[in-house]
């Protein structure tokens, strides 16, 4: 039983200090902390210790400036993308979470078209998914989402929910997504 309370929290590791922490927005870069955090990610990468408090520390309090420079070095340095290197264990709900974080916070509108694209182009559309997408990124980024949808799927977004969604659901997502590209 303790074992899975243990695994139970992990994600909590993880997870809570990504959206409490304060995060400089700004696009300073520190180039001599890029490159250390760089090697400390290998090294915790390499011996698989990916739950290390180090890890979360660079992965949940530093700038998406700040991380992109440290991904770049990681890539230079070491030859493999950081997401390339946490596939270890795809079974690993810790490390699948890993993987989603970096990949958010190196192409947002992607990781956002991957989830409309599987939303969408299933049997029967997900409704919850593609609803949470369009209304959190409406005001922020709906219209890179939108680009990077059309180039993957070859059909405008606003198409596809119309073919997709409910007639419900459908004039709302419309909406937003006109006031997100106005």
């Amino acid at each position: 039983m303790r074992v899975f309370q243990q695994l139970d929290r992990q994600p909590f590791r993880l997870l809570v200090p990504l959206v409490s922490s304060y995060s400089y927005g700004g696009t300073e870069v520190n180039m001599t902390l890029a490159k250390s955090e760089a090697k400390i990610l290998h090294e915790k990468i390499a011996e698989k210790a990916f739950h290390d408090d180090e890890l979360i520390r660079i992965l949940t309090t530093r700038s998406k400036a700040q991380l992109n420079a440290t991904f770049n070095l990681y890539n230079n340095e070491f030859g493999n993308a950081i997401n390339k290197d946490l596939k270890s264990d795809p079974k690993d709900d810790f490390l699948t979470a890993l993987r989603a974080i970096v990949h958010c916070l190196t192409y947002l509108d992607k990781y956002f078209e991957k989830v409309l694209h599987l939303a969408i182009n299933k049997m029967g559309t997900d409704e919850g998914a593609l609803t949470r997408v369009v209304t959190t990124q409406a005001e922020v980024d709906v219209a890179c989402i939108m680009d990077r949808y059309y180039k993957r799927n070859s059909v405008p977004l606003d198409r596809a929910i119309v073919k997709d969604t409910s007639v419900d659901c459908e004039d709302m997502l419309l909406a937003l997504i006109r006031y997100g590209n106005a």
